[in-house]
């Protein structure tokens, strides 16, 4: 059973049971580059990356075809075309759509050079792969496959009325300061207090132990709403199934792009994706969000829901980071990589990494991943990725587009430069995490049961960052004999069996329900990092990405203190009598990251921590104008009134409405602009003025 409540994804390069040479074949070119071609693979695609020089030719294609209206087919490049001539080549598209707004920094990145070549499926994948290797226009070649779920879609959640939680709450003491959400007393993984019916219900099956809930095994968010419930500056793109953003209790949390028109067939922004008001589903390739399919699960919206489902607003969950119930709650973009049974190639994998980049997201929450290179065979499971290196040489299109997006998310003038990409560890029960969140620059995240044990099914290993609840029905028992279970008025907490509470979708509804594994402690690193970063926007404070991640990681709360003995627990839900299976919790030790992540101890130690944001300094262009909200970079700044003084005036000019600063080009050269506030405080920053217009920009 436990499959059904296991939600990480897996390419099918490593899914399944297929023997090696099923699974996948490989060729060594001339250049000694290895071509991963899995059984799976896209036929009559490949991922092809040009070497830089080629830049000019391939930018010159690309105009010709755009001028004439006629789709590419050819690269310009003769040796290139030569062998797409033999292939039967049809098609010749840049991986990454062009936006003006970003293109400098794609192309510094170098990731206008990746191409999707489509040729006669009939020709032999790795012959294709083999002549376009030996080309000295290249330097990469990939095929081209899809991410899979690595669970069946027909196996149902457990779902719970609202109804149910308003009358189950009832038997709750109210306790103070807490959110008026139903459903928030059953949340243990916000809040736990160690009295919970889920307790001790294998005692019946096994009588050698008892699973209980510990007091304080949560990431602290009462605490932590002390000081802040979130921010809507806080973008967070949640990649994964379509997030239901029409949910009563995510609609007011949800990312609108509000130049865009769902739906539609124009790229009003000029981003590259047309109708994108909610995000992009980049299995269909439209703008249009789903999650009707008979096969999806909520599994997009139940971690949405972790993240941000709107607080204090009396019904359903609260989210980590979800407000107050005044609109002020970090906001989710759905970024569409499962939708039904099928699931995003590999190249819009990539796309919806950087798309997430350029749109304003500075955290994206992937609960899915390949296999670990130590997952089981005999649990079903195929070895993926060992090292980073094999990782990287397999996938390098998906390393370059997590680096771009850890690297450019953000911006020097904001809350954090460079951008956090959160991983699932995995579900495999092994001893190492599953790439690409096993990447050195990302963040590895492990689950726990409610009294600070690893959960039964959590991957761990030196490449684990940090440690979330993710729920443990294994440990805790088991739900009925049913499929499916959907309680009313006799819901009680036993039933919840210690898994995580959240919002999800029936039948194409509106629901709430439980689910567990990785994919669902996941989202809580995603949203404690969202309301540290929320409330360092309240304090102006500004970090770089990799010290954010340390902060993270150092404000983590101990958990491996009782790590001796052994755990006891029904692997996969056997429940027979004596069918259990021993952790050994020593083991694990100092190999579920630096800790429980908490997000009181962050919020502590974000008031401590960061530098105190400063207005940036100015490049203009010549008789042109840029605007500044100064409000963004002092404390309490919408209440102060400002006054500026710039040194040079013939060079440009200065003035102030309200909070904007508004800065006008009148000759190149540079100047020293100071800005006063009316409790005392200044800063003088450089303003440079250049001809070229292009050349406007806040450094």
């Amino acid at each position: 059973m436990k499959k059904r409540y296991i939600y990480i994804a897996t390419l099918a390069l490593f899914l399944g049971a297929c023997s090696d040479n099923e699974l996948e074949q490989t060729y060594t070119s001339e250049q000694n580059t290895e071509i991963y071609i899995p059984a799976d693979a896209q036929p009559g695609e490949l991922i092809i990356k040009f070497k830089p020089e080629m830049e000019d030719i391939l930018d010159q294609a690309m105009t010709r075809a755009s001028r004439s209206g006629a789709a590419m087919t050819r690269s310009g490049i003769p040796s290139t075309d030569e062998v797409l001539d033999i292939l039967g080549g049809y098609h010749f598209e840049r991986v990454f759509p062009v936006d003006s707004k970003n293109e400098a920094r794609t192309r510094a990145a170098g990731l206008h050079l990746w191409y999707l070549v489509k040729f006669d499926e009939n020709v032999d994948l790795h012959e294709a792969a083999r002549q376009l290797s030996k080309l000295g226009d290249i330097s990469h070649v990939q095929c081209n496959h899809r991410i899979k779920k690595a669970y069946n879609s027909d196996e149902k959640r457990v779902y719970v009325s609202e109804n149910a939680l308003n009358q189950t709450r009832s038997t709750f003491a109210a306790m103070q300061n807490t959110p008026n959400d139903p459903g928030f007393p059953f949340q243990w993984n916000y809040n736990n207090t160690g009295d919970y019916a889920f307790e001790n219900q294998n005692v019946d099956i096994n009588p050698l132990y008892t699973a209980e809930a510990t007091p304080g095994c949560d990431v602290n968010c009462l605490n932590a709403w002390e000081k802040c419930t979130g921010d809507p500056s806080i973008i967070v793109a949640v990649l994964d199934e379509g997030v239901m953003y029409t949910h009563p209790d995510l609609k007011d949390n949800i990312w609108v792009n509000e130049s865009e028109t769902l739906g539609s067939k124009k790229d009003a922004d000029g981003n590259g994706y047309k109708g994108d008001k909610y995000g992009y589903n980049f299995v269909t390739d439209s703008g249009d969000i789903t999650w009707n399919d008979v096969n999806d699960t909520g599994h997009g919206t139940h971690v949405a829901g972790i993240i941000a489902a709107v607080n204090n607003n009396g019904q359903g969950v609260c989210g980590i980071a979800g407000g107050s119930g005044k609109q002020d709650g970090v906001k989710i973009m759905s970024l569409q990589v499962f939708a039904g049974n099928s699931g995003v190639t590999l190249d819009m994998e990539a796309k919806a990494i950087k798309y997430a980049a350029d749109n304003g997201a500075v955290i994206i929450q992937c609960s899915w991943g390949y296999n670990s290179g130590l997952a089981n065979p005999m649990d079903g499971y195929t070895p993926g990725p060992a090292t980073e290196k094999e990782w990287e040489e397999a996938y390098p299109l998906e390393k370059e587009a997590l680096d771009y997006f850890i690297n450019n998310a953000g911006s020097p003038n904001g809350v954090i430069d460079g951008g956090l990409a959160i991983f699932a560890a995995g579900n495999e029960y092994a001893a190492v995490p599953g790439y690409p969140g096993a990447y050195s620059k990302c963040i590895s995240v492990a689950g726990t049961a409610a009294d600070f044990t690893p959960a039964s099914y959590t991957n761990y290993g030196p490449e684990v960052a940090i440690s979330a609840p993710g729920g443990d029905l294994e440990y805790y028992g088991r739900i009925g004999e049913s499929d499916e279970e959907y309680f009313d008025s006799s819901f009680t907490l036993a039933d919840a069996q210690g898994s995580i509470l959240s919002t999800l979708i029936r039948n194409g509804q509106p629901a709430y329900g439980y689910m567990d594994g990785t994919s669902m402690a996941c989202p809580h690193v995603s949203g404690v990092a969202a309301l540290g970063l929320s409330y360092a926007v309240k304090l102006r404070k500004h970090f770089k990405a990799h010290e954010y991640i340390e902060l993270l990681k150092e404000s983590s709360q101990e958990m491996y203190t009782g790590y001796t003995g052994n755990k006891i627990y029904h692997m996969n839900h056997n429940i027979a009598g004596t069918a259990i299976t021993k952790m050994s919790l020593p083991s694990y030790k100092d190999k579920m990251g630096a800790g429980l992540v908490n997000a009181g101890n962050l919020l502590n130690e974000i008031e401590g921590n960061g530098s105190g944001m400063i207005v940036p300094n100015v490049y203009v262009g010549l008789e042109k104008a840029e605007s500044i909200d100064l409000a963004r970079y002092f404390v309490n700044g919408e209440s102060l009134t400002y006054t500026c003084t710039m040194a040079d005036t013939s060079i440009a000019t200065a003035s102030v409405n309200g909070t904007v600063l508004t800065v006008t080009g009148i000759k190149a050269g540079i100047t020293k602009l100071t800005v006063s506030t009316s409790n005392g405080k200044s800063q003088t920053v450089t303003v440079t003025v250049r001809k070229g217009a292009n050349d406007n920009g806040w450094m």
